[in-house]
């Protein structure tokens, strides 16, 4: 039976490619979200629900990406 090892380099690419790009997504929902409201003059309140609702397709983008580099991304190796 073969055993499969985790390869740390592609490993350790994935998570750093998560992060970054994890970052830069809430970022931008939260600053949208506080800027439509402060443009608008919206409220605090509608901010936040704005903020919220952008960091919720933040995180729908971000599971997506994930879904997909872990899909193509050689993870694991037999030997």
């Amino acid at each position: 039976m073969a055993q499969v090892r985790t390869t740390g380099g592609n490993l350790i690419m994935i998570v750093s490619l998560g992060i970054l790009i994890a970052v830069e997504l809430f970022g931008v929902a939260l600053a949208a979200g506080w800027a439509l409201a402060g443009l608008f003059e919206f409220g605090p309140i509608v901010g936040y629900v704005l903020m919220a609702l952008f960091s919720g397709f933040a995180a729908y983008a971000m599971l997506n990406l994930m879904r997909r580099v872990i899909r193509y991304e050689r993870v694991s190796q037999s030997g």
